[in-house]
């Protein structure tokens, strides 16, 4: 007799929770934006408060930006410093340039003289002394063609140095300016500022929290449900789910998830969730985050991150 009735009452569990698959292992989630500067100053503003609602593109906090702009004034005279560098460098290559076509004509028209007067010489038709000063003419234009050549590489080198040193001011400028436009922090998404405890005249640390923002576009319900149940349920199924902060309604969802693992090791959060497998020290089966979230819901509904919940699943 008993062990009739619970066959009766596992069959009529069985095709009970083949319809109907309840938990009420489940919370409201969404994600917690971590703000943090890029760079570190004093804040001289604050421009938000606790709890308030912020568009993405809102300003909040002001860094001081006295210290980065003398940074960008620095970099720019940097700049105009290294161009009138390399300004003066190709000037004296122009010069040098002159000089060498200068040299070289001068050194063709001596070695044609030099030529000229060594076969007069040889002939006895020219007197010795003409033959040495036009030795010595060529003998200096080829002087002339040498200094003009160390001018021309001198300039060249020149040019090479002060156009890397302008290259190098400019970027110095753009990351100065980059750290100039930081100071000025904007809200990157829409969302509920939460916990603020930050007031003008603390020091913002580069890639240290400083605000969090409850996402605003990233509400989902994660419901625990009993690995015994997931094997029938799909992306996109209908679910209803009620919220303990508005009791006694239940909203229409849709799954839109269920994670393929968890972690069996607890422990700070990793890639995997960690779902306990106890409660009210009673040892439960191995349950499983599916996501759902609710359809169709109202511009002034709330939803409050950590909240209570219980999904209702029709497989």
């Amino acid at each position: 007799m008993v062990g009739g009735t619970l066959l009766a009452l596992f069959i009529i569990w069985e095709v009970f929770t083949a319809y109907v698959v309840y938990t009420d292992d489940a919370y409201v989630r969404s994600d917690l934006v971590a703000l943090a500067p890029e760079i570190t100053g004093r804040i001289i503003a604050v421009h938000v408060v606790d709890n308030q609602t912020v568009k993405k593109g809102d300003k909040l906090v002001t860094i001081d930006p006295v210290p980065f702009q003398l940074v960008v004034n620095q970099t720019k005279a940097q700049i105009e410093q290294a161009k009138a560098l390399l300004k003066s460098s190709q000037e004296e290559l122009s010069t040098a340039q002159a000089a060498l076509a200068a040299s070289t004509s001068a050194n063709v028209y001596a070695a044609q003289e030099q030529a000229r007067y060594a076969d007069l010489a040889r002939n006895e038709y020219a007197p010795r002394a003409e033959l040495d000063r036009a030795n010595d003419e060529l003998r200096r234009s080829q002087a002339e063609m040498t200094i003009s050549q160390i001018a021309i590489s001198k300039a060249q080198t020149g040019i090479v140095a002060h156009q890397a040193a302008l290259e190098v001011a400019i970027a110095e400028n753009a990351t100065a300016q980059w750290k100039l436009d930081r100071t000025q922090v904007f809200a990157p998404v829409n969302g509920t500022i939460t916990n603020l405890t930050l007031q003008p005249g603390d020091t913002a640390n580069i890639d240290v929290p400083m605000i969090g923002i409850v996402d605003a576009d990233a509400w989902r319900i994660m419901a625990n449900y009993k690995q015994y149940y997931i094997r029938d349920f799909k992306v996109g199924q209908t679910a209803w789910v009620w919220l303990d902060s508005e009791p006694w309604r239940w909203h229409r969802a849709k799954i839109t998830g269920i994670a393929r693992g968890i972690s069996r090791n607890p422990g700070p959060d990793m890639l995997l969730p960690y779902v306990a497998p106890t409660t009210d020290w009673i040892r439960l089966q191995r349950r499983i985050p599916v996501t759902i979230v609710l359809v169709d819901k109202p511009d002034e509904f709330k939803l409050y991150m950590g909240a209570d919940a219980r999904t209702v699943i029709f497989p």
